[in-house]
């Protein structure tokens, strides 16, 4: 069996969040996530810090969010050692409806050996200017 390049390893990791989040279950993005985890969305005004904080905005949702499908586009990896940033575009489909997103995730390698989400950061791709 071959092991997995930490590209491999990252985009799995999340993949397999997404394939979750968008059946209602945040609980593969809990896992991942730091204790010391921040939060950017541009549903909300201000950052959010701490893994307490998104898990309570994430059991709030639990079981609301329901996508037909999804899919990755051009993700990329950056890595060193004991950091690695993933940057993709997500469009998300829920019937007609098509949201298109830019994310970042910075993981960084735990003492344990397993990769955890110290921030991400989501925004429209093409949001509206006020």
């Amino acid at each position: 069996m071959n092991k997995l390049t930490v590209t491999e390893t990252i985009i799995a990791l999340e993949t397999a969040a997404l394939e979750a989040w968008h059946n209602g279950n945040p609980s593969p993005y809990l896992d991942l996530y730091s204790k010391d985890f921040t939060y950017f969305d541009p549903a909300h005004e201000r950052r959010l810090d701490g893994w307490d904080k998104i898990k309570e905005l994430y059991e709030s949702m639990r079981g609301k969010v329901k996508m037909d499908k999804f899919e990755i586009i051009n993700p990329i990896v950056q890595q060193n050692n004991t950091m690695a940033v993933l940057t993709y575009n997500l469009e998300s489909y829920s019937g007609e409806t098509l949201w298109k997103e830019n994310c970042t995730e910075v993981y960084r390698l735990e003492e344990n050996n397993e990769w955890k989400i110290i921030h991400s950061h989501w925004s429209f791709t093409k949001p509206s200017i006020v």
